[in-house]
Formats: structure tokens, C-alpha cells, sequence
């Protein structure tokens, strides 16, 4: 049975993710380009945000991996991924990514001259940041195509062994909402021994804390959505008892990188996971109270999520350049720069991606069926 809430989920932490890079543009932390003016306090949401919206992401792949792997042997799943992110991914590289790059160079004072004598000729040059080359935002995608394409053995395994034991002490522990501890011992081991040595790159090459932390939680939701109602139930009924602990452990985790910020390196990492996988669990619980129904928004928007994350931030980067040291106030700016990503995305989607049969499985959609496989389908009905 298909969970619509996970599509609202989707949809809306992707929406979130776009205004999250809007405010990168306003916040001291290191980002592509940045505004004339910085708002520290600004950290704050950005903090908070931060901490569950990448994690949820990567659960809610690998719930849906477990509804595309229903339907496809191995190999079609493989070669389904491989399209459908592969693709995307070289295409974004080769067109999308390269305006980001180049307006942060003409920001930085390291390139002068039109876009065209950027690209191609200097746009592939060298690996970023010394160089040019670069697949910026969506590193996402190659970390879940490495993901999908490792796990299925397993996966095919779990599927094919309903009964196993791993699944039925899953269903039994996460009957309790202490169950939940068992999924954070690993992401913790993360935390405290992986992330102080590996820090995040998104280069995928060495970037051990982010492959392993985030390949778990991947493998978390393929595992939460095969024991199904067990899961739903349990994150359903506590749903106000993982709020508190939400709101309880982001202030302590706040307090101890703010108080502590040499020490106390056990207790950071419990906080920040338990934070994190607590938003996780918050999420899922009040979206299957509220948001487990379809409408004509939801078909249209999660249909429209991929574009847009391909599209948005080079949008974003591109507009920012031009009002960076303008004299405007943080709320015009941030209206201008979100309202701007917004309706470009929407056009180049509408009028171009979504309609064009050639570019929808560029941006990772399916092509229209042909017009005798449509003559075929309006028969047989």
C-alpha cells in the first residue's frame, strides 16, 4: 500500500533543503557565494535544520528502494538507478553545476569574463575548490547510487526472507519506542570515532564519517518500511514523546557546542544523534497522522521534487551574485532570493523539463510512452 505521507514528506524537506541554501547565503559558515551583510543569529534555525534534513532524506530512499525493488528483479533495479541518477548526475555536471562555479569565481575575484569564456574551456579544469570541477549540491546522488547498488544483495535477501531474524527482532524491539535505541549505537560509533577524522566532504573518496552514517540510515529505512505496521504504529502512537525528546536533546546538544566546545565529545555525539534520529522519528510520526492522503499538489509536486533539486541552487547562487551588495534588508533579500528560486525552477520545469520527452529523463523523469503503447493502453481499458 503506497504511504502518501512519505511523498509529503518528501516533497517538504526538499522545500526546506531550498530555503536552508537560501539562508547559507546569509550565515557566516562557508558557502559558494555570500551576502554583503551576515546574520550570526541566523545559525540558530540554520542549526536546527540541519541536523535531521539530509538524515530524513536518505531514510526516506531507502523506504522507497524497498517499493522499487517490489517490483524489479536485481538487475532492473540496477540498471532503474543507474538511469535515473547516473543521468541526472552527468548532466548536472555538465550544465547545472558550472554557472555555480563561475559566479563564485567572478564573486572571489579569481575569473573575469562572460559565462561563455568560462564554459566549457575553464569550467572543467582542475577538482574543486582549487579547481574548477565540481558536482556541488548534488553529491547527494552518486552517495545513493553507491548506496542502492551495494545493498542489493541484502536488500534482495531481506525481501525474499520476510520471517528472518534480524526483521523479526526489529518488529519485536520497535514495538517499544526504547527500541529505537538499538538504530542509534551505530550512527553513534559514527559520531564519536569516524566524524573528529573524517570530517564531511562530499568527495565520496575518503569521506568516511559521511558514507558510513548516512549508508546506515539508508539501510535503516528499507529496514522500517519492510516490518510496516510495527514502525508505523510505534512512531504514530509517540509521536509527542519523541517531540520532547527532540526539543530536550537540540538544546543540550546546543548547550554543549556552545559551553563545551573542546571537550566533551561523548556527550556531543549521544546529543547530536539522538536530536537527530528523534526529528527523524517526530516527522514520520505527524506526518502519518496529518499527511497520509493524496491531492492533485501532491501528484504534481513529487513528480516536479527531482527538477527542482537539480535546478535550485544554481538559481539561487546566480540571483544572490547580482543582489549580494545591494543595500536591502535580510527579509527583502531572502524573499527575492526564495520567490526567485521558486518560480525559475517552476518555468524551466513546466514549459521545458516536464514537457519536453527528450529532457525528462535528463532531470530523472520518465519519458512519455510512446504514442502506440498510449493507442494500446486506451484499448485494453
Amino acid at each position: 500500500m503506497r504511504r502518501y505521507d512519505l511523498d509529503w514528506l518528501r516533497v517538504l524537506v526538499f522545500l526546506i533543503l531550498i530555503l536552508y541554501h537560501v539562508g547559507m547565503f546569509f550565515v557566516p559558515w562557508e558557502w559558494h557565494i555570500k551576502n554583503n551583510e551576515l546574520y550570526q543569529w541566523l545559525e540558530y534555525p540554520m542549526l536546527f535544520v540541519n541536523q535531521w534534513r539530509l538524515p530524513i532524506l536518505f531514510v526516506i530512499s531507502g523506504m522507497g528502494t524497498s517499493y522499487a525493488l517490489a517490483k524489479r528483479t536485481g538487475n532492473e533495479f540496477a540498471w532503474e538507478r543507474i538511469k535515473r541518477l547516473l543521468l541526472p548526475l552527468a548532466v548536472g555536471i555538465a550544465l547545472v553545476v558550472p554557472p555555480q562555479v563561475y559566479f563564485e569565481r567572478l564573486a572571489a575575484g579569481q575569473f573575469s569574463g562572460s559565462y561563455w569564456s568560462f564554459w566549457p574551456s575553464e569550467a572543467f579544469l582542475g577538482t574543486y575548490p582549487e579547481g574548477n570541477f565540481s558536482w556541488h549540491h548534488l553529491w547527494f546522488l552518486p552517495y545513493l547510487l553507491l548506496f542502492s547498488l551495494a545493498l542489493i544483495p541484502l536488500f534482495l535477501y531481506l525481501r525474499k526472507h520476510p520471517d528472518n531474524f534480524f526483521l523479526n527482532w526489529t518488529r519485536q524491539q520497535l514495538k517499544s519506542p526504547l527500541g529505537f535505541l538499538w538504530f542509534l549505537i551505530p550512527l553513534f560509533m559514527a559520531q564519536l570515532f569516524l566524524r573528529p577524522y573524517f570530517p564531511e566532504t562530499h568527495a565520496l573518496i575518503g569521506d568516511w564519517f559521511t558514507l558510513t552514517n548516512y549508508l546506515l540510515l539508508f539501510f535503516y529505512g528499507f529496514v522500517f518500511i519492510s516490518i510496516r505496521e510495527v514502525f508505523w504504529k510505534t512512531v504514530h502512537q509517540n509521536r509527542r514523546k519523541f517531540l520532547f525528546s527532540g526539543i530536550l536533546f537540540f538544546m543540550i546538544w546546543l548547550w554543549l557546542i556552545s559551553f563545551r566546545p573542546e571537550d566533551a565529545a561523548f556527550w556531543k555525539s549521544a546529543a547530536r544523534v539522538i536530536n537527530c534520529f528523534s526529528w527523524i522519528l517526530i516527522l514520520f510520526g505527524y506526518a502519518a497522522e496529518y499527511l497520509n492522503r493524496n491531492n492533485q499538489f501532491l501528484a504534481y509536486a513529487n513528480q516536479a521534487v527531482y527538477p527542482f533539486y537539480i535546478l535550485h541552487q544554481t538559481i539561487t547562487v546566480s540571483l544572490g551574485y547580482y543582489v549580494k551588495d545591494l543595500d536591502w534588508d535580510l527579509g527583502t533579500k531572502f524573499l527575492f532570493l526564495a520567490a526567485g528560486t521558486f518560480i525559475v525552477s517552476f518555468l524551466l520545469y513546466e514549459f521545458l523539463i516536464r514537457r519536453l520527452n527528450f529532457l525528462r529523463p535528463l532531470f530523472g523523469l520518465k519519458s512519455f510512452p510512446k504514442k502506440e503503447e498510449i493507442k494500446t493502453v486506451v484499448i485494453s481499458r
